[in-house]
Order: C-alpha cells, then sequence, then structure tokens
C-alpha cells in the first residue's frame, strides 16, 4: 500500500513540476531566469502580472480569447442538441453515413481549412473580428458535440418524449424543460470539450486575426524585442491562460465524471 501510494505521489509531482516552474518563473526577473538555476524566486517580482493587467495587448488579448471561445461554445452547443436529439430519435436514408460524415469533419487537421476560411471571411467583412474564429471552430466543435451528446440521448427512453406529448407538452417546452435536464451532464461535458479546443487552438485564431481581436495565444509568440525574449513576462501570460481551464474543470467536473460513467467520451 506505501508502494501505491509512493507512485502516486511521484506522479503528481511529475503532473505539478511543469505548473510549479511556469508560476516559478513567472515571479522573477528575467535577469534570475537567464542565470542561476533556483528552486524559488530570490527577488520576489509582480511586474509581470502588472504588465499583463495594465498593457491593452495583453489583457485585450484575453477579452478576444474569451469572447470567441464563448461565442463557440454557445453555437456549438445550441446547433448540437437538434442534430444530435434528431440522430438519436429518428433513422432516415444514409443517417449513419451522415453521422460518420459529420464526425470526420472533426478528424481532419485545422490547416486544411486555414486558407479557405481566410479567403472566405475577408471577402464578407469577418476577419479580425471575433465571430471569424468563434465559427470556424464550430466546424471542428460541432461534430463533437453531437457525437457526444447523441449519445446520452440514445440512452433517455423514448416512452418520456410519448409521454410529454400525450399531457400536451409543445416539442421546444419539452425539449428544454423536460429533455434538456436528463442529458446535463452530457451538455456539461460536450460543453467542457468545445470550450478547450477553442481555447487552446492557435492556428486559426492566428489566421483569422490581425489587430483588433488577436488573441492572447497570438500575443504570447510575439514577445520577442531587441532585449531578446522577456521569459518572466511569458510565463505570468502561461499561468493565467491556464485559469480559465482550470476553472471550466472545476465547474464541470461532476458532470465530466458522469460522461466517462454514461456517456460517449
Amino acid at each position: 500500500m506505501r508502494g501505491r501510494n509512493l507512485v502516486m505521489a511521484l506522479y503528481l509531482a511529475f503532473l505539478l513540476l511543469p505548473i510549479y516552474w511556469l508560476v516559478n518563473m513567472s515571479l522573477k526577473t528575467n535577469q534570475e531566469i537567464t542565470g542561476a538555476l533556483t528552486l524559488w524566486p530570490r527577488e520576489l517580482t509582480f511586474d509581470n502580472y502588472i504588465r499583463i493587467f495594465t498593457d491593452p495587448s495583453w489583457y485585450g488579448g484575453y477579452l478576444n480569447s474569451l469572447s470567441y471561445v464563448a461565442i463557440n461554445t454557445v453555437l456549438s452547443i445550441g446547433l448540437a442538441l437538434p442534430a444530435a436529439y434528431a440522430f438519436s430519435r429518428y433513422h432516415f436514408l444514409g443517417d449513419k453515413h451522415l453521422f460518420f460524415w459529420l464526425l470526420s469533419n472533426r478528424m481532419a487537421p485545422p490547416a486544411v481549412f486555414a486558407l479557405p476560411f481566410f479567403n472566405l471571411y475577408s471577402a464578407v467583412g469577418l476577419f479580425d473580428t471575433p465571430w471569424a474564429v468563434a465559427l470556424a471552430h464550430c466546424l471542428f466543435n460541432v461534430p463533437l458535440a453531437v457525437w457526444i451528446l447523441e449519445g446520452f440521448m440514445s440512452g433517455v427512453p423514448r416512452e418520456i418524449d410519448e409521454t410529454a406529448a400525450i399531457d400536451g407538452y409543445s416539442f421546444p417546452r419539452f425539449f428544454v424543460r423536460i429533455f434538456m435536464p436528463l442529458i446535463a451532464s452530457g451538455i456539461g461535458v460536450a460543453a467542457f470539450f468545445c470550450f478547450m479546443f477553442s481555447w487552446v487552438e492557435l492556428l486559426l485564431a492566428r489566421t483569422l486575426t490581425s489587430v483588433d481581436a488577436k488573441p492572447i495565444a497570438a500575443t504570447m509568440t510575439r514577445t520577442v524585442s531587441a532585449a531578446g525574449m522577456d521569459w518572466g513576462l511569458l510565463a505570468a501570460a502561461g499561468v493565467l491562460t491556464i485559469v480559465p481551464g482550470a476553472l471550466v474543470i472545476w465547474f464541470v467536473r461532476n458532470y465530466i465524471a458522469k460522461g466517462f460513467a454514461l456517456g460517449r467520451v
């Protein structure tokens, strides 16, 4: 038993070491980072975080990222819910082939669609807006959300639909007040995966934005100056980038556990 606990402790330490080192670097000056190896800051400084919260190019990047991620998550779940319900409740010619084709879009690398999206959004005036990135990410998140939600919906007995119709519920009322609470775990899991993909995706976010809607990930890749790389600033930005994902995991942790146990995850 002690050996198992020791192995688990070593494994957790191995996982937490990069995060600790990132926090450690964010509280140091560049001179200390590039100097001798230290396990903790000798000269504690919060200048890196102060610069992020006072420089519009930095905190603006966070706001841009959060805006298109939120838009994408809402759109993806909103589009996936009726599609997943149709796949789970109705059978039509080519439904399995359509379902597989929809999911195959998720398997394509984002680089394949970067140039078409850039050309299309430049033509219609969506380039360098949060909507450009949000809509582009829907191509990948909607199929994934449909696949996850269809597994949860198929587990709900069809008798519930029939009973609600007999009781006089309209379909929108039944779907919102009865059906969606039954698949709340699936919605939470799908929203989590949509959020995480959109939050960490870099290629499309950089290609489809320039100045006004530039995400934080793009800002982090442009920190080289005449003085060299600003390691402390990059580390502080990395720490703050982890926070939204950690908060989302905290709020949907119970849904994720149920999703792995019951759903198609």
